[in-house]
């Protein structure tokens, strides 16, 4: 008797859960601006060189010009801190730390499965940044 494993049945995916995936949302602390961005997160990131950053900034903690900002993570300068390819030296406001509910946050943009798609199948022809979204889930 043959069995046949695909479409694998609904009640068998497990649910995506944001807090399985790596590298995760960041919330941040302190911005300094300039012609780089360095941004300061509550916590340790897990980042590297090289990866695409977007910045999400409610206005009640200023800076909001850099609201829905990308840059390229240029350097890691301490666990919790990361600089950014962002100028931020120009027409920015200062960053305010707020108690609002919605907090200011850092999110990695992309995927591993970049590349692409051709007759000889995926092929990975851009840079490939290591931790970008890697399943860690338990199950």
């Amino acid at each position: 008797m043959t069995v046949i494993s695909y479409p694998i049945p609904p009640y068998s995916n497990l649910p995506i859960n944001a807090q399985y995936y790596a590298p995760s949302r960041f919330v941040i602390s302190a911005i300094s601006l300039g012609v780089t961005t360095a941004v300061t997160t509550t916590q340790n990131n897990n980042y590297t060189i090289g990866q695409l950053v977007r910045l999400l900034i409610p206005p009640t903690f200023g800076a909001r010009q850099l609201n829905e900002s990308e840059g390229y993570v240029l350097s890691i300068t301490s666990p919790n801190q990361i600089v950014l390819s962002i100028n931020s030296s120009v027409n920015v406001d200062p960053f305010i730390n707020s108690s609002a509910n919605t907090k200011a946050q850092t999110l990695a943009i992309g995927d591993t499965n970049t590349g692409a798609t051709n007759t000889t199948g995926r092929s990975n022809q851009t840079t490939f940044v290591p931790g970008s979204f890697i399943n860690i889930s338990p199950a």
